[in-house]
């Protein structure tokens, strides 16, 4: 599991150790384990000690800890540091301090990937998003709504999104995540949100029901004729050796060409960690 190119990142509560195995097999590209909003207060300690025994090389999975704020973050940090955990989903970052903060207890060496799900997170994106060990920034959605008092729908969130995207691609750190499609079993609504998701620049969207994992991949992987696309303008240009070309009509620049080496090489990647 590679958490700066995961395309689907699917929640399991960490008071449920039953569930890990199965969410390890769902297909998704990373699994998060949930100790924070998945957990009871009073069930906090016992679901850190289930997964301190769990926890495995074999399996790594990124953790979602509680926040900074919150009396379990010095325990959750530490957990960390213990083989198994491939990253460590923030909640609630609100500030570049708060990954320091982090990074002082579960080492240097730790990827961090921040929630973005609160005015001032969003206010301070730029800088959370340079921080030291940051890989790429999650948009808690549902938490941002609440925190602004919005009852929001694509337009209303676009500019958020938008500034994201924006800010990973300034500060060069992986293409940013989405958030969850709270419909489980609407396949219209989570490929909508996927469609959404990539063409503004996302890289990958959160999960929370395993039955979202096979739609949100393959709404970001290259589409047949995507691929087929990219192929035409690749050979096209091949051949002309520098020399102008028109492709389906459309004259073939620089950028037309980057962008189709770059679905190649989605292709080929996605094809070559696809199971067997």
């Amino acid at each position: 599991m590679d958490s700066l190119t995961a395309r689907t990142l699917l929640f399991v509560p960490g008071n449920r150790p039953e569930r890990f195995a199965k969410a390890c097999a769902s297909g998704a590209d990373a699994i998060i384990v949930d100790l924070e909003d998945a957990v009871p207060p009073a069930e906090k300690p016992s679901a850190r000690a289930s997964v301190q025994a769990w926890l495995s090389p074999r399996s790594p999975v990124l953790l979602r800890i509680n926040g900074v704020e919150s009396e379990w973050f010095a325990d959750d940090a530490d957990l960390c540091r213990r083989p198994g955990v491939a990253g460590v989903v923030l909640p609630k970052a609100e500030r570049a301090a708060d990954v320091e903060a982090l990074t002082a207890i579960g080492g240097t060496g730790l990827g961090i990937l921040p929630l973005i799900e609160s005015a001032r997170g969003m206010w301070d994106a730029q800088a959370i998003a340079a921080a030291r060990n940051v890989q790429r920034l999650i948009f808690g959605t549902i938490d941002f709504q609440l925190d602004l008092g919005m009852s929001a729908a694509e337009d209303e969130l676009l500019a958020f999104r938008t500034r994201l995207v924006l800010v990973s691609r300034v500060t060069g750190i992986a293409p940013p995540v989405d958030g969850v499609t709270v419909a489980i079993d609407d396949v219209g609504a989570i490929a909508a949100d996927t469609a959404r998701a990539r063409r503004l620049g996302f890289g990958g969207k959160l999960c929370i029901h395993p039955r979202q994992v096979g739609p949100v991949n393959a709404g970001f992987a290259p589409t047949a004729a995507e691929i087929a696309w990219a192929r035409r303008i690749v050979e096209a240009a091949a051949r002309a050796a520098g020399a102008a070309v028109a492709v389906d009509g459309r004259m073939v620049d620089r950028p037309v060409i980057l962008r189709a080496e770059s679905i190649l090489r989605e292709a080929a990647r996605r094809a070559s960690t696809a199971p067997t």
